[in-house]
């Protein structure tokens, strides 16, 4: 006798469409959220248990449309599925809900306050975070946390994500040339992350102050 599992009669990532084909209305939408996912790729380049989603597609229910978040973390599943990667996420493929997920808000409103905010909660989404560089109206940082079913305002700057072992927080620095604010992640004593870049720089410095001070000891660094 065959059994039957319902689950063998989803859709697969593969048989779903990998966005919602709605383009960024801001390059901030991208720029934003590939920092993070950066910073991550370093400091937890050694670990392959999660997943850093930059616009993909969420299916997080074979009866609704996906929702395509401008950045989502899952902590607990495969880094890379295979070569060729995921087309999208499946919550019930991965077995695991995004820990995090993060919308940059721009001119146009896209429901981040309200209709997509409900989602994330229904979905089980730990963390919801509001970036909004543009309306003066809103706070420019909003991180919730679920408890007991419902969202809660966290505060400060940054903001501490004890589930995640890391922080989240808005400041001023250097991006892809572009000098403006930034979110970033923080270490637990509110010690900001250094991006890719600036981790370049530090180590330029660190060999050139070297060298100087082997010169000044009378050693020609590039004879060594």
């Amino acid at each position: 006798m065959l059994e039957y599992k319902p689950s063998d009669c989803l859709p697969c990532a593969e048989e779903l469409p990998d966005s919602d084909d709605t383009p960024v209305d801001n390059e901030l939408q991208d720029l934003i959220p590939s920092l993070l996912k950066a910073v991550l790729a370093l400091l937890w380049e050694k670990r392959w248990d999660w997943f850093f989603g930059v616009d993909m597609a969420i299916y997080h229910h074979p009866d609704e449309p996906a929702i395509v978040p401008d950045g989502f973390l899952s902590v607990g599943v495969q880094r890379f599925i295979d070569q060729d990667l995921r087309l999208s996420y499946v919550v019930w493929e991965e077995q695991v809900v995004p820990m995090l997920v993060l919308e940059v808000v721009s001119h146009k409103r896209r429901g981040e306050y309200s209709s997509k905010k409900k989602i994330y909660r229904d979905m089980g989404v730990l963390y919801y975070v509001v970036y909004n560089p543009l309306r003066r109206r809103k706070a420019p940082l909003e991180v919730y946390k679920l408890v007991d079913g419902e969202y809660q305002l966290q505060f400060g700057n940054p903001v501490w994500l004890a589930e995640i072992g890391l922080g989240i927080g808005r400041e001023r620095g250097i991006y892809q040339g572009m000098t403006r604010e930034w979110l970033y992640w923080y270490d637990e004593q509110g010690q900001r992350i250094l991006t890719p870049e600036e981790q370049i720089e530090k180590e330029r410095k660190r060999v050139q102050l070297l060298e100087e001070r082997l010169r000044s000891l009378g050693v020609d660094p590039d004879s060594l």
